[in-house]
């Protein structure tokens, strides 16, 4: 059958009321409708009458079909079975979700899901996105399509597809760290099944604008080309003149030389200028101790927070037999990170603000290729599923500082106290604002050598093992130099370069799961999987150890044993409804020891002597609840505790920026075929800053920096124009709560939610 174009057009008795053209054709007969034996052409057919209730068509091509908040698979090729069948909790966020939420930004789509929650640039600064997922940092475990993507940038959905968060300990499919699980974003990749053009327009309060494009053209049967663009902006509610601006492009090529090779290029591109907002500080003492309220608007003129990425993806998928594939995937890209941003302070009042500066850049280039050898067979009369994979990576990471008025500034350089609040905007002086690679301080790079080996395996109708093996042999290096912070008429000279050398490790990590499907739809697992973590594993911080940075002794990198974790999950998934809504429950437990906890190593030797868990119970509900009731839900019930330590008073003490209780829920209903609405609700419990992998800090036994615990809420309705346009309006933190989504260990700085909101964007397909 010829491949229809997106000038295909439904019969008018099979047309849907409000239904949007596609570029799908139905693709049957009435000879298909009937049984055989009445399918004669010369046959006079009455069809039946057919109902369709309309819901929003998704191109993503991993998401349920006619649920469009439910995925039905993942990206991940290595995830060979349906999510429904997998021994595991994976969220899926698909791209009809992100886009009925009003979510673009990552941060904020993951910020809304239960069990994540968020910190703040680490170490003072104000580098992109930190996300904690169980209680466990995972900024560094960002990955896209499988690889992973080094960097604290800001990071966009234009070009996503889905967002998958794998919960629990993952370094047998991401590599190192990965403790309490790892993101992966999928992106949107040219295809040859049909052609299409979206355009997305919106305006709304706050200056807020925001146009993308999204088009696949189908040169023929051959070959694809799909663009996506994407321009936005607008203030920080409530926050003026604080703003965030993106710019981005992703490109991407299909060629299939043969029926047995895909080649598939794709480019992406995003520059986002922010100028940050620091929100508010933490006043007061316990208990009485809270954010600072009606902080007042202290960004200035020159602050900013950049993130410059480039990156070129290359993937060949060779089909040796129909049972055999060989894969492999090469990446290049680079980022360019900055920021320069104030905070301030004050004490229980407002009148006049003691002011601080916080800067820094971070260039990123990396290299990556990994090559996956994929082998269906029958062994034993049991089915397999292999995976064998290869994979080299090579990350560098130059950190520094900015030169304001020809000074290295660093935090808290320049400042000014007692700065009256009607003059605080232009209280700093932020011109001529300059980088200089010179100044860098931290020099940072890993490289890798893995390899691994998967197998599925039905083992009866009913009994299905999933098990996983991975050897990531890692090597680590850190140079560091004081850099040439000054306040006065001239810069310090440059302090000396510490060259620690490199920590390398070979690290073991496994995950094994078991899957009992006891009915057609419903089954039980349990599962169990490890994760590792090299001395000095994020790039950003150098030798500031209880960071995540290098652990140093006598000048040299300590010979540590990497950090170890361990989960077991007992769950179940019932795939309901036509397989159109899948419920889940998990009941979990994750350890980790050997912990590196970064204080006092030359006169103590704290290496490897911290260990802490958390355990909980999670749940999940993804699709079609009715026929016009979508939902997107979940709760996450845990408890954290540190188990070891070399400072007494930390033991049985909670984690760090961890929330006993997230939860949230994003209903839809279809009223009409043309109009649907619905809510979105996020609840997160309080929580108390401090340094990761540790206590969160306290005072006489109480908890010295808390995060107030916050219920946010959304609303959206959308109306079907025309079939082809569709205008959708978000309102969000409808009921304009002061809520605050982290703070600085120190409280030094709190971030604001954003405030009451407006948007309304048309959607139209061509």
């Amino acid at each position: 059958m010829k491949k229809p174009s997106n000038k295909t057009k439904f019969p008018a008795s099979f047309r849907v009321p409000g239904m949007a053209r596609t570029s799908i054709a139905l693709g049957v007969s009435t000879a298909m409708l009937m049984p055989m034996s009445a399918a004669r052409a010369d046959d006079d057919v009455e069809m039946k009458p057919v109902t369709v209730v309309e819901r929003a068509f998704d191109h993503n091509p991993y998401a349920e079909p006619d649920a469009p908040y439910k995925a039905k698979r993942s990206g991940d090729e290595r995830r060979t079975r349906p999510l429904a069948e997998t021994p595991a909790t994976i969220q899926v966020m698909t791209k009809t979700q992100i886009e009925d939420s009003g979510y673009t930004d990552l941060r904020d789509i993951l910020d809304a899901q239960p069990g994540i929650t968020l910190g703040t640039g680490e170490n003072g600064n104000a580098f992109g996105d930190r996300y904690i997922i169980r209680g466990y940092e995972a900024r560094s475990d960002t990955f896209v399509d499988g690889l992973r993507d080094p960097g604290m940038t800001i990071r966009e959905s234009f070009a996503i597809e889905q967002v998958e968060v794998s919960k629990g300990p993952s370094s047998s499919f991401a590599g190192r760290g990965t403790v309490g699980g790892a993101i992966n974003a999928i992106t949107k990749q040219a295809t040859v099944d049909y052609d299409f053009t979206k355009v997305s327009a919106g305006v709304g309060t706050d200056s807020y604008g925001r146009v993308t494009l999204d088009a696949n053209h189908v040169v023929n049967d051959n070959a694809a080309l799909r663009a996506n663009v994407l321009y936005g902006y607008q203030q920080v509610p409530d926050r003026d003149p604080a703003d965030r601006e993106r710019k981005g492009v992703a490109l991407s090529g299909l060629f299939k030389p043969s029926d047995k090779l895909d080649i598939l290029v794709d480019y992406y591109g995003l520059r986002a200028n922010d100028k940050p907002d620091l929100g508010s500080w933490l006043t007061g003492t316990v208990p009485n101790r809270r954010p600072m309220g009606n902080s007042p608007v202290y960004t200035q003129n020159g602050d900013f927070l950049s993130s410059d990425v480039d990156t070129l993806t290359g993937r060949i998928k060779y089909r040796i037999t129909p049972n055999l594939r060989l894969t492999n995937l090469t990446r290049y890209g680079r980022s360019n990170n900055g920021y320069v941003a104030t905070g301030a302070s004050a004490s229980s009042t407002v009148t006049n603000l003691n002011l601080t500066t916080h800067s820094g850049w971070q260039d990123v280039d990396y290299f990556v290729n990994q090559t996956s050898l994929g082998w269906d067979t029958t062994i034993a009369g049991m089915k397999h599923d292999f995976i064998f994979s290869l994979e080299y990576t090579d990350h560098k990471v130059l950190n520094g500082l900015y030169e304001i008025g020809g000074i290295v500034r660093g935090v808290n350089n320049p400042g000014m106290t007692n700065v009256p609040v009607a003059s605080v905007r232009t209280a700093l002086d932020r011109t001529n604002i300059t980088k200089n690679t010179g100044n860098w301080d931290i020099d940072w790079q890993a490289k890798a050598i893995s390899v691994s080996a998967m197998d599925t395996v039905d083992l009866t109708e009913k009994w299905t093992a999933f098990a996983g093996i991975r050897y990531d042999k890692t090597d680590i290096s850190l140079r560091t130099r004081q850099a040439a912070v000054g306040g006065g008429a001239s810069p310090p000279p440059v302090g000396t370069i510490n060259d620690y050398g490199s920590q390398n490790a070979g690290m073991w990590n496994s995950h094994f799961g078991l899957v009992y499907k006891f009915l057609p739809y419903a089954n039980v697992y349990a599962a169990y999987g490890s994760a590792a973590d090299l001395n000095g594993g994020e790039s950003d911080v150098g030798n500031s150890a209880g960071y995540g940075g290098m652990v140093t002794y006598n000048g040299s990198a300590a010979g540590a044993k990497p950090e170890k974790t361990e989960n077991f999950e007992l769950g179940t998934k019932w795939n309901l409804l036509g397989q159109k809504l899948l419920v889940t429950a998990a009941i979990f437990q994750t350890t980790k020891s050997d912990v590196m906890e970064g204080a006092n190593y030359a006169s103590v030797g704290t290496f490897n002597t911290g260990k802490n868990r958390v355990q909980g119970i999670e749940l999940g509900l993804a699709g079609n609840v009715t026929e016009k009731l979508s939902a997107f839900a979940g709760v996450a019930v845990m408890e954290s505790e540190v188990l070891g330590s070399t400072t007494a008073t930390r033991v049985g003490k909670r984690l760090s920026n961890f929330a006993d209780l997230t939860a949230s829920a994003q209903l839809r209903y279809q009223l009409t075929p043309k109009f649907a609405f619905g809510s979105a609700v996020k609840y997160e419990s309080e929580k108390y800053a401090g340094q990761p992998d540790t206590a969160a800090d306290f005072t006489t036994g109480l908890y010295s920096q808390p995060v107030p615990a916050y219920t946010v809420v959304n609303i959206f309705a959308d109306y079907r124009l025309t079939k082809q346009a569709k205008v959708r309006l978000n309102v969000g933190n409808v009921f304009n709560a002061d809520y605050y989504l982290a703070a600085y260990r120190s409280g030094a700085f709190v971030y604001k939610g954003d405030a009451i909101n407006a948007r309304l964007t048309l959607n139209y397909d061509f």
